[in-house]
């Protein structure tokens, strides 16, 4: 699987937040921590980076990020009781737009949830 142990440390910070926080706080709450927990796992992260959409290889405009791993892996954080299948095309339409093939869902919910979506590029 594609960034399969990155992935992996990810997802183990993500729980490690979630067991730590618990429920109930907002979404920028979570990314603070989940950003703390994943340098101190010497992980590179940037939050709210603003990427550009592509369409036929023009820019078409941007969107901003909750987090970026390693310049591979979009994080999509949410704060909600449960995920919803639009949260998921949210996440299924950033890759769609941008040069990267991975992303996380991240719910920090009443139970932790994630989901990973995986983008494999057809070559022309």
């Amino acid at each position: 699987m594609l960034y399969e142990e990155l992935t992996s440390k990810i997802i183990a910070a993500f729980y490690e937040v979630h067991k730590t926080l618990g429920f109930g706080f907002l979404e920028q709450v979570y990314q603070n921590a989940l950003y703390l927990e994943l340098k101190d796992r010497g992980l590179k992260c940037e939050c709210q980076k603003d990427l550009n959409v592509y369409y036929k290889n023009k820019i078409v405009g941007t969107y901003r990020t909750d987090m970026i791993v390693e310049d591979a892996i979009i994080l999509e954080l949410k704060a909600v009781s449960a995920l919803r299948p639009e949260h998921e095309w949210q996440l299924v339409n950033y890759l769609k737009g941008t040069n990267l093939q991975v992303g996380l869902l991240l719910n920090f919910g009443l139970r932790a949830e994630m989901k990973r979506k995986i983008l494999t590029r057809r070559k022309p």
